[in-house]
């Protein structure tokens, strides 16, 4: 079976996500805004095409003037690098929770600034939450990655494909799952489910990964089974397995060159 859908690449800034290359992501994890601001310099001088603020890091993220305050600084620094706001939960391997209420509110709050480019809403919220999200920013022209991270396991190609496929039909403009192999063939789940997805049901552009220096090689290879972002490292990796962006470079590069 063949995937029949009209497929809509996502267009932020001069970037075109779901064509070409993975786009190179690296995030920002400061604990203070002097830090934020000092990570955002290094990272304009990187060989990167988006950056991530992981807010959840942020020590004063239930502060919405301070969090609204330091987004603005890293605008300044930023100002033309496409930008994803994301709040992890502890519960899919973030550094704090929230209430349902703030995370709503602070992600409401951050879209409508339009200072963002994308925000991250994870997929086991509940479903008001986040077709309220997603309308407001939508109507502040803000993207919406619907998320889900598993950091424990693997499950099934098909249990991978369906919270993929949820996550499309909710309207999310861009799809990610990122789950923790245990085997070499763990991570083939995960790649076969995501080929299996690009070719029969993605209309839109996904992000997946297998974490941890197992999955690696799924950080890699998304130009050839179907992720369209890839998250690399510099000084500090947000996550498990991410790869030296230099590194990242050359490999995405000499792939592509082989396609």
């Amino acid at each position: 079976m063949s995937n029949t859908n009209t497929f809509k690449p996502v267009r932020v800034k001069h970037l075109t996500i779901g064509e070409g290359k993975p786009k190179i992501c690296v995030s920002l994890t400061g604990h203070r805004t002097e830090q934020i601001i000092e990570e955002a310099h290094t990272l304009k001088l990187a060989d990167i095409d988006m950056v991530e603020w992981r807010v959840d890091f942020f020590e004063q993220v239930e502060q919405l003037d301070q969090v609204t305050y330091t987004l603005e600084r890293i605008r300044d620094i930023l100002p033309s690098t496409p930008l994803i706001f994301t709040f992890r939960s502890a519960k899919e391997g973030g550094q704090c929770e929230l209430s349902s209420n703030y995370y709503v509110e602070l992600n409401q709050a951050i879209a409508a600034t339009g200072e963002v480019d994308l925000i991250d809403v994870e997929l086991f919220n509940e479903e008001t939450a986040i077709q309220q999200l997603i309308t407001i920013a939508h109507e502040h022209n803000t993207f919406v990655i619907i998320s889900n991270h598993d950091f424990q396991q693997t499950p099934p190609k098909e249990e991978l494909i369906s919270r993929l496929s949820r996550a499309q039909q909710l309207g999310a403009d861009i799809t990610k799952i990122a789950v923790m192999p245990q085997s070499s063939s763990d991570v083939i789940t995960l790649l076969d489910a995501t080929n299996t997805m690009k070719e029969q049901h993605a209309d839109r552009p996904m992000i997946t990964m297998s974490m941890a220096g197992k999955g690696m090689i799924s950080r890699l290879t998304g130009e050839l089974f179907g992720s369209a972002i890839t998250f690399g490292a510099i000084q500090k990796s947000s996550a498990p397995g991410q790869v030296p962006v230099s590194d990242l470079r050359s490999i995405l590069s000499l792939l592509h060159a082989n396609l």
